[in-house]
């Protein structure tokens, strides 16, 4: 007798785009879901109300593309917004600088389908420039709770997630302008089982305008990650701190031709700072960041600066 093969399972995947002033971009990012092999996707875009061409891209695509134009409080907003509207079992969200490389939505239905223990599911990704070439690759590592307080390796537009997770936590915060997927990864993490899949899915687009990438916004970007460190583990990190600490200074305007200042500076106001926030208890795991290796990272790097990826 033959056994007839099981049906494979093909949940709907809901993909979330909030949209602003990309409109350079923004069909890049749009031709890469419908460009997937898999065959349930729901694609909504949720644009806060574009003045440049990204209306003009969307309107091209005539009544195939869902989407929507009006102004909302910021990009969380946005996304809130689009998973209150969606209908699918995986969430996720790519933004309008961001794609998904070929077969990433399959991959990642086949993991769930396998791992139905699991919540939520990150991938690998390459930095791409403004042309699209390839520059580098997101430093993802295996997901360890406590890691992820020192190094947030969980890329965004390569991360996935069971509706049901989401349901169950608070929806981003819209008070974090550059971190509320960092902090939606530590809730989550609390409470659900999460996985890396060691296969690149997106690219991570690196550009002047990009507010997580852009020097012009590292120092808030590093003061919401010690914020939400600090909130979620109760713990500053010297990592955090010396980053938090390195962009202070160089908002001062310390000239950038003197990395020696630069550096002493940012190292005697990270020890001050460290001190001060965990009310003067010294963790071992912060003593053993500062190797020699670490250090020198530090000194040759271009500015003196440090990233949650130096140490």
């Amino acid at each position: 007798m033959i056994k007839k093969n099981k049906k494979i399972k093909k949940p709907l995947v809901s993909i979330i785009t909030p949209s602003y002033n990309q409109g350079v971009f923004i069909r890049e990012t749009i031709d890469s879901i419908r460009a997937q092999d898999y065959p349930n996707i729901e694609h909504i875009i949720l644009d806060g109300g574009s003045t440049d061409s990204t209306l003009e891209v969307l309107k091209s695509y005539g009544k195939d593309l869902r989407w929507t134009s009006k102004k909302d409080k910021g990009q969380s907003d946005a996304i809130n917004t689009g998973f209150a509207m969606a209908s699918g079992e995986i969430f996720a969200w790519l933004n309008s600088d961001d794609t998904y490389l070929p077969s990433a939505i399959s991959k990642v239905v086949d993991f769930f389908n396998s791992h139905p223990d699991i919540s939520v599911v990150y991938g690998d990704a390459n930095y791409i420039n403004t042309t699209g070439k390839i520059i580098g690759k997101y430093p993802t590592e295996a997901f360890d709770y406590k890691r992820l307080a020192v190094v947030d390796f969980i890329c965004q537009p390569s991360t996935f997630f069971r509706a049901s997770a989401w349901k169950k936590s608070e929806a981003l915060d819209l008070s974090l302008v550059y971190t509320m997927d960092y902090d939606l990864w530590i809730r989550l993490a609390k409470v659900e089982s999460f996985s890396h899949l060691k296969q690149v899915l997106s690219t991570y687009r690196l550009h002047g305008e990009a507010k997580t990438t852009a020097e012009k916004y590292a120092f808030l970007m590093h003061s919401e990650i010690l914020k939400v460190v600090i909130k979620h583990y109760r713990w500053a990190p010297a990592n955090r701190v010396y980053a938090y600490c390195n962009h202070l200074i160089k908002n001062k305007k310390v000239s950038r031709s003197s990395n020696l200042i630069t550096i002493t500076l940012s190292i005697l106001l990270s020890l001050t700072k460290y001190i001060t926030l965990n009310k003067g208890r010294v963790r071992l795991a912060d003593l053993k960041m500062f190797t020699p290796g670490n250090i020198k990272k530090i000194i040759h790097s271009r500015f003196g600066g440090a990233t949650e990826y130096d140490i």
